[in-house]
């Protein structure tokens, strides 16, 4: 995901089942370090987004491209909606782009596309669309979410200069997306 790319955080109906799972997994009863492993699952749910390539849980996204009359490719997948798409100028406010000076699409792999076609003023833009593939914790495939629990675990355990575990990649690595470079809208 690119730095232009701003990723919400996670719902927290997601972080706490996230946390019930990982307790339960080192059979911690106690409700004292809730809070830290609420902070060590939203973590490690951004390290299996980043290392999977896709947006788990279902939220909005905004991401900021230069205007480009090719299609560009948004970074966070898979996109279930594009909703708005805004014109920034060089030097003044920020404007809804018009429905017509631009394309949007969302292709079988569930990536999102954008071109620009009559931009105005705007040499950059900002997309606003929600993208993932779940709902809910409940919702991802379960090797997704002991990779997850796994990793949870391992940062709790706080593996200083350790790798994770490599089961948690073994879990995750079947639904990483993987990207051709230089691959085109349409190729």
């Amino acid at each position: 995901m690119t730095p232009d790319l701003t990723a919400p955080a996670f719902p927290g109906a997601v972080i706490a089942a996230a946390r019930d799972a990982a307790k339960s997994y080192l059979r911690i009863a106690e409700t004292s370090e809730d809070a830290l492993i609420e902070t060590l699952a939203a973590s490690a749910l951004a390290l299996a987004e980043q290392f999977l390539g896709r947006a788990l849980i279902v939220r909005g996204f905004s991401a900021v491209m230069p205007v480009s009359r090719g299609w560009q490719r948004l970074d966070a997948a898979p996109v279930q909606a594009i909703t708005t798409v805004t014109g920034i100028p060089a030097e003044g406010s920020a404007f809804a782009l018009p429905a017509d000076a631009y394309a949007i699409d969302i292709d079988a792999e569930g990536e999102g596309w954008l071109r620009v076609i009559a931009p105005g003023t705007a040499g950059r833009v900002r997309v606003a669309f929600t993208a993932g593939a779940a709902a809910e914790w409940d919702d991802l495939p379960a090797p997704v979410r002991q990779g997850v629990v796994l990793l949870i675990a391992y940062l709790f355990a706080g593996a200083g200069g350790e790798a994770p575990p490599a089961a948690a990649g073994a879990l995750l690595r079947p639904w990483r997306r993987m990207r051709l470079a230089g691959a085109e809208h349409g190729a």
